[in-house]
Parts: C-alpha cells; structure tokens; sequence
C-alpha cells in the first residue's frame, strides 16, 4: 500500500474537532485554566498545535552544520597554544580565544595550529586596532575563518563604560574594519541579557536594537557580518525557537539595509539555571541545552563545564563538556539531520510568536531612539530587572523548578571546601556612565545561605 493511499483512508481533523473531543473528556473542567498555560514570554502554550496554527506561515530558513567548540581563556600563550592543540586532537573543532591583554604573542597562541577550514573566534577585553592588525596579517593567508566579535557597545552594557570614550570607542572600530581581511568584525553579546534575566522576547528584540546601532554606524559603507554570541537556557522548545527566530529577525532587519551581511551564531549553555549544590545535575542541563543549540541552528557549539562556576579550568571537568558535545554529534548523528525543527507547529509557531513579540519590542526601543539611548536612560536595564525578579519569585516560591536546589535537596551535599572560585555576584564600587546589566544565577541567595550552615 503507497503512503498516499494510505493517508487517504484517513479524514482531515480539524481544530475545532481536536478542542470538542478534549472538551468531552475533560469532563467539565474549563480548557483553557486546565491545559492551557502562559510563558514568561506572554505567549499562550496550548495543548495541540497543527498546520492552522501557522496560518500559511515559514521560517525557510535552513539550520547549518554545526561545529563543536573549545573555549580557552589565554593567560599564557605557550600554554594555551599547547592546550588548543590538544584539544584539536581531542575532538574539537573550533577554537574559541579569550585574550585578556596585549601583550599575548599571536604567533605564539597560533603556532603549529592546522588553522585551513578552521574557524577560530576572538574575543579581546580590550580594543585595539593595532593588536588585531596583528591577528589578521598572521591568518588572512592560512584559508581560516575567524571571528573578532568587536562590541563596544556590549562592552558598555556590562561593564556601565566604553573601552576609552564614545568618539575614541568608534574610531578604533572604523579602524579595525578597515584593515581585516574578514568581513566577521562585529560581535553582538546575547548572553549578557540572557544571564541577567531578560525574558527571550527582551534577548531577542535586545539584540537586533544591539546590531542596528552597527548597521547604521556602518550603513554608508560596507556591513561586516555580525557573530551572535547566544547564551542556552533549559525551556527546551522554546530555546530551539528562540535561535530560528534569531534568523527570521536578522533576515527581517537586514533587508532594510539591502544587504547580504551573514550572521553566525556561537552558542554555549547558561549559567543562570546552573547550580554549586548537586552539580552534577549541571551535566544533563548542559546536555539538553547543548541539544536545544544544534536543532536550532547553531553555527558553532561550546558546553559549560558541570563545574566551571566553581572551579578552575580543569581537564577533567572540559574533556567531560566536550564529549557531551561529540556525543551529540558522532553517536546522536544530530549532525546529520537537516533542519530537524521543520514540520514541528509547535516550535514553528512559537518562532514566529517570539519573533513577532520581539519586533514590537525592537520598534518600541527604535521609536525611543534606539538601543544607545535606551541604555543611557536605563530603560533596558530596567525591564531586565523587572523580567528578572520575576523569574527569581518563580525559583523563590518552587514553581520554577532546579532540581537539588530548591526541590528535592540532598541535606548531606558540602561545597564549601571545593569552591576555587567565588561563584557570586561581584560588586567593585566604580564610577560607571550607565548602570551595568550584571549577571546573576538563580540559586545564589539561596546556596549563600546553605553554604552559612555548613
């Protein structure tokens, strides 16, 4: 029997059917109070979902390959330049740098490194034309890709300061621009608002109103492509949503500008949903958001260490994060699988829901002049907080769930004595432009107040 002929044995249900036969065994009880349930989003989950739900409505937007990445914090070059090796051997793929200064020898960090058909990401603590002339003279000619993730006005959002000033700030990014080979300059830090608490309609509307500050810098000359850094929570179909609507919103807004300017997204798991108390349960929340990045269309992959808020970079602690990672791709295929979110409604109704939600809150943001603006009136900062105590109230009162923490807690753990890091909120009194957008973990009042009793 063919699949077509088998298909036509069976009749259309319709939207309206499907809600009669649930009312029917509900027995009585309302539908909507039942089944039905709200996000922090604002958006309605229902119980079904199937083709009227997109009222004629795609995404057509292809998921990459995706690439598994190493993170590596550079103190030392000869150091991590033996480190990036090593896990090049070991099953990475792409080398994720953090330079903290420079005085780091670019010719040292790289040497050796097979960088042909690599892709290598930068991200410096500092600006400096003359530092990244450096790097792009050593890898224009080696067939590598390499991202400088240049963001000064992220660098304004967390730190409350530009690098120098606004003038000296854009000149420097002029500057670079001008001299790299790669049109990958521009970094957009989503992470930033993700692990501060913004809902994803705010990460998402946050981060175009971010980019469109560069595509107007930019706009009378030519738009370099744009790195997202995105930051993964634990809401499995929703984040797998989030990354598809990334796209939808980048293709929308780029076509303003009529121009072809890519955007890659580099995407790691959050920390605001990790835990110092049974952390071992920061492995499955990883696996799943690991998970959640390569079905919704990642370019490139790093996992967070099950201990990495209160350790130290540790070997055994990043073999286990990236073998999460080649799990996932050599054992799971999902590598191999093209767009595995296609002919889902459910998620492919919540991409254009959260898509949707997040252009109103862009144009709000626009409409007030810009994303610039809206930071030096503290507007973002703000509703961040505001979307952020929420959330927090929703941990506070058990509904929002962290398994070993706030429920089902193993009285016996002890952390007190393995901590290497301070895994809590720093506060340095500085003078800051802008108030910062800082950071914070669910679990840190309440681990604070555990670790007081050990």
């Amino acid at each position: 029997m063919s699949k077509t002929k088998l298909f036509n044995d069976f009749s259309e249900v319709t939207t309206k059917e499907w809600k009669q036969k649930i009312q029917v065994d509900l027995k009585g009880a309302d539908y909507n109070n039942t089944l039905v349930w709200k996000s922090p989003e604002d958006i309605k989950v229902k119980p079904f979902y199937n083709i009227d739900d997109l009222d004629g409505k795609t995404t057509n937007i292809n998921t990459p390959d995706w690439n598994i990445g190493q993170a590596i914090f550079v103190q030392n070059e000869n150091a991590s330049n033996k480190k990036a090796l090593d896990v090049l051997d070991r099953g990475a793929e792409d080398l994720i740098f953090t330079i903290p200064n420079d005085s780091i020898k670019i010719d040292v960090l790289l040497k050796n490194i097979d960088l042909k058909n690599r892709t290598v990401y930068f991200f410096l603590q500092f600006l400096s034309s003359e530092y990244i002339s450096k790097i792009d003279a050593f890898t224009k000619d080696q067939s590598v890709t390499v991202h400088y993730n240049i963001d000064i006005i992220g660098n304004l959002a967390s730190s409350g300061n530009w690098f120098y000033n606004l003038a000296k700030d854009h000149q420097e990014l002029d500057k670079i621009a001008a001299i790299t080979s790669t049109k990958n300059t521009i970094g957009v830090n989503v992470s930033t608002y993700q692990n501060a608490g913004a809902t994803m309609v705010q990460q998402l509307a946050y981060a175009m109103a971010h980019a469109n500050e560069y595509l107007n810098h930019f706009k009378n000359s030519t738009i370099p492509n744009i790195t997202f850094t995105v930051s993964v929570s634990g809401n499995y179909f929703f984040e797998i949503a989030k990354l598809r609507a990334l796209r939808l919103l980048w293709k929308t807004l780029t076509a303003e500008y009529n121009t072809n300017a890519d955007c890659t997204i580099l995407a790691l798991p959050s920390k605001r949903n990790k835990t110092l108390y049974d952390y071992n349960v920061n492995m499955l929340r990883t696996t799943t958001e690991c998970m959640t990045a390569s079905m919704g269309g990642a370019n490139t992959i790093y996992n967070l260490a099950y201990d990495a808020i209160y350790h130290k970079d540790n070997e055994f602690g990043e073999r286990i994060a990236r073998n999460q990672l080649l799990i996932l791709k050599k054992e799971s295929y999902l590598d191999v699988v093209n767009n595995p979110a296609d002919g889902a409604y459910y998620i492919e109704s919540l991409t254009h829901q959260l898509a949707e939600k997040a252009l109103e809150l862009f144009k709000s943001v626009e409409a007030t002049g810009g994303f610039l603006s809206n930071l030096k009136s503290h507007q973002v900062q703000k509703k961040i907080k505001e979307s952020a105590a929420k959330e927090q109230e929703l941990f506070n009162t058990e509904k929002e769930v962290l398994v070993g923490t706030n429920k089902y807690q193993n009285k016996e753990d002890k952390i007190n004595e393995d901590l290497e890091l301070y895994p809590f909120v720093k506060t340095n009194a500085r003078k800051t432009l802008i108030e910062p957008i800082i950071e914070k973990r669910l679990a840190e009042s309440l681990e604070q107040n555990r670790l007081k009793d050990e």
